[in-house]
């Protein structure tokens, strides 16, 4: 995985987000320190589906995704309560 051996994580964030707020964001919902943001924009994709009925067709909503890379030593804890 990104998170254990590179330090990265990755986030669903909005559409209009660029990476100074991903990255105010992170920072400030975590209390660690992020050394870069990359982003990318997920295209929406077609499904198809076989049913007894016939083919149910669907889309898929487009999104954007960040990477973001955490400063040497730093770690997000997700399941720290449980």
């Amino acid at each position: 995985m990104l998170s254990e051996n590179l330090g990265k994580y990755s986030f669903v964030v909005d559409s209009n987000a660029n990476k100074i707020e991903v990255k105010n964001a992170v920072e400030e919902m975590y209390g660690v320190t992020v050394d870069s943001v990359n982003t990318m924009i997920m295209p929406a994709k077609i499904k198809n589906r076989m049913t007894r009925s016939g083919i149910l067709k669907g889309r898929v909503s487009g999104y954007k995704k960040a990477v973001v890379t955490l400063a040497d030593g730093e770690e997000i804890d997700f399941f720290g309560d449980i």
